[in-house]
């Protein structure tokens, strides 16, 4: 008969997840987010915290061994975008980060971060808006040609928005919305706050409970993900399983839903590892955690990316149902306690 898992803190699990959703992070400008979860795990004693080159976080949970042999990760970077181009009238052309569908961000606010250190508020519209004017404006293609971001600021030249401190180059970010009811969590970028909240709600019942992981673990919060190769590098080679731990696509002819944890069997990068994948689906039915099992037709994760890098450590992917991946988001409670308890499940397994 197994112990029972640490109690998870799920107050404090949501908290932290609302703090990191309205922390911008689009790939490639994710300092903050980062700094976010830093200072939320040196809070909690016993860690070994660096930074990587590439701007990473990577943290050690000790066990018995000297170096890790077990890794987990989940990514803080989001999908958003860059400056293209200034145009004519003063509003900007973008150009994506990662892959989203430009109509699943029409009408939304964003924020423009200047090389300076400032900000520009803003929103992305497409360039015939109007439907007093434009007679295209239902059927005209939504794409990074025909959006544009209007400032709000006084400019209607490409000089006056220079004036304001921006350029080609500088990162975008759309609004998240948050909100919480009824046990939802709904917002743009769960994938994958979600679980970077959950891996430092993991650790913290660990710590909690007087516990420690069965083998020394290293987490990767990685923050390139969004554009594939976020978990290529960092991971130390004495790592022997390797578990990201990363939203559930849902959709029509999926098996996840918003309520439970999910254990992903293969993506477009192929099978995950046949071995790991079957430990994680004991673990789950020896602790009563509710799983799916599933197939994501078209979805990548940092266990992928590791191993299209040669990453020689058996690899898996588990997380909870977020519905309406890569537009507005949305999970439940039930799915991120679910993964939560699998996750301390594995960091206790022999």
């Amino acid at each position: 008969m197994n112990s029972p898992l640490p109690e998870v803190d799920y107050a404090f699990l949501e908290d932290f997840l609302v703090r990191l959703l309205n922390t911008p992070s689009p790939t490639g400008y994710t300092e903050q987010a980062i700094t976010l979860v830093q200072a939320a795990l040196a809070a909690l004693p016993s860690l070994s915290l660096r930074r990587t080159r590439k701007g990473a976080l990577l943290v050690t949970l000790p066990g018995p061994e000297a170096d890790p042999v077990r890794a987990l990760t989940a990514h803080v970077d989001t999908l958003g975008a860059m400056v293209k181009s200034i145009k004519p009238n003063g509003r900007l052309a973008l150009t994506a980060i990662g892959g989203f569908a430009w109509n699943s961000v029409e009408g939304e606010g964003c924020t423009v971060f200047t090389q300076a250190g400032g900000t520009v508020r803003g929103s992305l519209l497409p360039n015939h808006a109007s439907v007093h004017v434009y007679s295209d404006v239902k059927d005209a293609k939504r794409d990074a040609e025909n959006m544009e971001v209007r400032l709000d600021a006084r400019t209607t030249s490409t000089e006056e928005t220079r004036g304001l401190g921006i350029e080609v180059g500088d990162f975008v970010a759309f609004d998240p919305r948050v909100e919480c009811t009824n046990g939802f969590v709904r917002s743009r970028h769960l994938d994958d706050k979600a679980c970077a909240a959950v891996l430092v709600a993991a650790w913290q019942a660990l710590q909690g409970a007087g516990l420690q992981p069965a083998h020394t673990t290293c987490i990767l919060f990685s923050n390139f993900e969004e554009v594939g190769h976020g978990g290529a590098a960092e991971i130390p080679a004495s790592v022997e399983e390797f578990v990201a731990v990363d939203m559930a696509a849902m959709g029509e002819g999926q098996a996840s839903d918003e309520f439970h944890a999910t254990l992903c069997l293969k993506d477009s990068g192929g099978p995950y590892h046949a071995g790991l994948s079957q430990k994680l689906r004991g673990l789950a039915e020896a602790y009563g955690i509710p799983y799916k099992v599933d197939i994501y037709p078209n979805y990548g994760s940092d266990a992928t990316a590791y191993w299209h890098a040669g990453g020689p450590a058996a690899a898996a992917l588990i997380g909870p149902g977020v519905d309406s991946s890569h537009h507005y988001e949305r999970t439940h409670h039930d799915a991120l306690l679910a993964t939560t308890q699998w996750v301390l499940a594995y960091l206790l397994a022999d």
